[in-house]
């Protein structure tokens, strides 16, 4: 195994790093706009908005794979 996949699961971190930033500026954006149609949100979600949503779990669950994948690269073939 060489470098080029240590290299290649960065690229992929950064990646994921910058979708997280515009996903969560377009959340804020998106939460300050008023709407007409809006109903009422569930009290649990309202105590935890970040951790109860789906995408923001999806980001966290696919960050820790890989960072727990380029961990593993790193100390077995490294």
């Amino acid at each position: 195994m060489n470098n080029w996949h240590l290299i290649l699961a960065g690229v992929v971190l950064l990646i994921l790093i910058v979708g997280l930033v515009v996903t969560l500026g377009t959340g804020r954006m998106v939460s300050t706009k008023s709407g007409e149609f809006d109903t009422q949100i569930n009290e649990g979600t309202q105590r935890h908005p970040y951790l109860l949503n789906p995408v923001f779990l999806v980001w966290i669950i696919a960050m820790t794979a890989i960072i727990i994948y380029i961990i593993y690269l790193g100390f077995h073939y490294y």
